[in-house]
């Protein structure tokens, strides 16, 4: 005996369908300008302004009907909204957190990584490039170790001795794991790890340290001056995963030179690995390893910019990409000037 089908099983119309989830293709796009590693940043229309309250946030915007693929909707917005057209683009990670969401709804929002050359914004939105070190200015050790780590670790440890004793533990190995240190009872603990970015965030973020989490909480008190600027929504911790995911890239795979202009000089090179680790180079042991990579090949031409004897340029010796998997920009370890 046959029965009706359940009706629990029955998929909601197709225009309920459309409402039960959003989604939002967000895109990091990053360029390097002279030592400035640069993200684009947006101040959106009026509407998003009255949701953020002005703050700063990423191209993005909602995937449409007419968008074939996921990638060609995140280009459609980046070029509505900036005018920049994206060459180097991958897909970062999909983020669902429950504040996303509007009106009782989750919202899903598909972070992208792209990296430019450096281009006078324009389109519909209030752009502007702006240094990754303003969101977090204790992410850059070329000149030593960040004063505003200071005001930071001490709010951390204060964060950990305020929980009971296991967990009081667990959230001081966390604070070594992420910003170095010494461990409790005197051990030598972990250095400073250039990639932990997010990790990093992720812990101001819990212990209430960044505005975004206080803004969440709805929190009167203010966050400490070297917390970084604030972002819109969560687009500060795709920030903190796109230069995580791009400091990690750049020692195993040759990105590092879709931000280089067609030729370059070798201190240009090492100028922007710098800029994009945070630390500084040993700038003999920086040329020897490039050069037994073979990562470049000379043009021919020289550059007198440097104001001294003119540098030679190079340019990115695509070969490479055939000769072995993993060409990257290995840093040399230890060997900061």
């Amino acid at each position: 005996m046959s029965s009706a089908p359940s009706q629990s099983l029955a998929p909601p119309p197709a225009a309920e369908q459309d409402n039960e989830l959003g989604i939002e293709l967000s895109a990091v796009i990053l360029a390097v300008t002279g030592d400035d590693p640069k993200v684009l940043a947006i101040r959106h229309g009026e509407e998003v302004g009255r949701e953020s309250g002005g703050r700063e946030g990423l191209p993005s915007g909602p995937l449409e009907r007419g968008h074939r693929t996921l990638e060609i909707g995140l280009r459609s917005w980046v070029e509505r909204q900036t005018l920049q057209h994206l060459g180097y683009v991958e897909q970062l990670y999909t983020f669902g957190d429950r504040a996303r969401g509007e009106d009782g709804r989750r919202s899903l929002s598909l972070a992208y990584l792209a990296l430019v050359r450096e281009a006078r914004p324009a389109g519909d939105a209030d752009a502007s490039w702006q240094s990754w070190y303003r969101y977090f200015p204790w992410e850059d050790w070329r000149g030593g170790r960040p004063a505003v780590l200071d005001t930071l670790v001490h709010g951390l440890r204060a964060w950990a001795a305020a929980a009971e004793p296991r967990l009081a533990d667990m959230r001081a190995d966390r604070i070594t794991l992420c910003f170095g240190g010494p461990m409790p009872g005197g051990l030598v603990g972990a250095g400073w790890n250039e990639e932990r970015v997010l990790e990093r965030y992720e812990l101001l973020y819990e212990a209430g340290l960044v505005p975004e989490a206080l803004r969440e909480r709805g929190s009167e008190r203010g966050a400490p001056p070297a917390a970084g600027v604030e972002m819109t929504v969560d687009h500060r911790r795709m920030l903190a995963l796109a230069i995580a995911r791009l400091r990690g890239k750049i020692k195993y795979r040759p990105v590092v030179f879709e931000l280089m202009p067609p030729s370059f000089t070798l201190l240009q090179l090492q100028r922007t690995v710098e800029a994009l680790s945070g630390t500084l180079l040993h700038k003999g042991n920086f040329r020897r390893l490039i050069e037994q990579q073979r990562l470049v090949e000379e043009t021919g031409e020289s550059s007198a910019e440097t104001g001294g004897r003119p540098a030679r340029l190079v340019r990115f010796r695509r070969e490479v990409l055939l000769e072995r998997p993993a060409p990257g920009v290995r840093l040399p370890s230890g060997g900061r000037r």
